[in-house]
This record gives C-alpha cells, structure tokens and sequence, in this order.
C-alpha cells in the first residue's frame, strides 16, 4: 500500500503543479514567510470538474484504482482537488518535511469529497502541512469551505455535454453564492475542457477577492463540459 500511495502523491504533485498555474518560480519573487506553516494570507478552495478529469485519465489510458473509484459508479459533479493556502504573491508548499503522518481514518472520511486516496494524502503534503493547524483541523476546514460553496444547479446533474464560456461559469457561481464576486472566482481549463473553478476565501473561509488567482483564469472563448458519469 504504501508503494501505492507513493505512486499517487507523485502523480498529483505534478498534476496540482502543472494545473495550479500560478507557480512563482524564482525565490526572489515569493513571500518571505515561504514554507512557515501558518503564515499566509488566503486560501484558494479548488474545485475540479470530474467528468474532465475521468476523460483526460481515459485519454491517457490511466485505469488505476482512484480512476475506478471517481470515474465508476458514483456521479460525482465537482469534487474538491484542495484547499490551498495562498501569499497575494505565490503559495507555499511542502512546509513540514518529512510531513506528519496522515491517519488513514482521516484519509477514509474525506472520500465523499475526494474521491481519490493519492490525492488526499498529496493534498496533506503539499498544502495541509502549511495550514498550521492539524490534519483533522484542515481537512474539517475543507469541508466546511467545501459546505460554504453552493454548486449553481446546471452542474450538480449534468447529464448532456454542452459548451459554456468561462464567463457564464463565473456567473452562474455568482448567482448561486451571494457575497461572492466574479474577483473571487476563476475558471481553470485545459485546451478544450472545463477543469476546475478555484474560489478565494479568507482564513474564516469567507469570499474575497484574489488578483494574482483571478489573472490566471481560462482566456478560451468557449470550453465543452462533460456529462457527469454514472448514476
């Protein structure tokens, strides 16, 4: 098991790196509190859209068993990829090294909102680890950012492909979270997909705005949305 597990916080670290898109990349440029755990500014609840990430996975030949659990039977909409703690300028990453064990208790109660073991673990490693607080204490705040996000109804069953543009995404989470603004959210996509919306909250987990996040959303005029599977 622990190969497994190994094997999977290495596939998400470099699917978050890839995906997150706001990667500071010299050291001159991030915040010098980088890596103190606790010491932040923001978080950034991510959101992925299920039905994208079971395509690409299918595009890539990836059968694996976190496949088999988000991409079987259960029609999972939006699931949470993470909650990441953010500076206005860069995030930090990885601040306790080797990082606390996560108990696989804690691992099993998050699987109605993470459907995938490799990634709750990653997720612990890389950005839980930098919350300050402890692995119960994040990922209960994960699920209560997650309680405070209401999905607008056209994606909660999703049963026909349609195409949307990033903007009437941002809108129709607007609408559905009063209190949120269209400078809190930003809509992440690959070349032709949906893949993500990632919502800024302060360290209360309410709504507020988020520059550098906002200016790295999708520029695609439009994005096709994938069916939710299952059922």
């Amino acid at each position: 098991m622990r190969g497994f597990h190994l094997r999977w916080r290495s596939m998400f670290a470099a699917v978050a790196a890839c995906a997150a898109g706001f990667v500071v990349t010299t050291a001159a440029a991030q915040d010098t509190r980088q890596n103190a755990p606790g010491e932040f500014d923001f978080y950034v609840l991510a959101l992925s859209w299920s039905p994208s990430y079971c395509e690409q996975a299918s595009e890539r030949g990836n059968s694996g068993r976190s496949q088999q659990i988000q991409c079987g039977g259960r029609p999972f909409s939006f699931v949470v990829h993470g909650l990441w703690p953010q500076y206005e300028r860069g995030f930090p990453e990885y601040c306790q090294r080797p990082s606390p064990r996560l108990d696989r208790r804690i691992m099993n109660s998050m699987l109605d909102l993470m459907p995938a073991p490799g990634l709750i673990y990653n997720e612990w490693d890389k950005h839980g680890t930098c919350a300050g607080t402890s692995a119960r204490d994040y990922f209960e705040n994960i699920r209560r950012a997650r309680a405070a996000v209401r999905v607008p109804p056209d994606f909660i069953d999703a049963k026909e492909p349609r195409t949307v543009t990033p903007a009437e995404v941002e809108d129709a989470f607007v609408k559905a979270n009063p209190g949120l603004s269209t400078s809190a959210i930003s809509v992440i996509c690959d070349r032709t997909r949906l893949t993500e919306v990632r919502i800024c909250m302060s360290k209360d987990l309410q709504f507020r705005a988020c520059e550098e996040i906002d200016r790295r959303a999708c520029r695609r005029d439009k994005l096709e949305v994938p069916p939710v599977r299952g059922g």
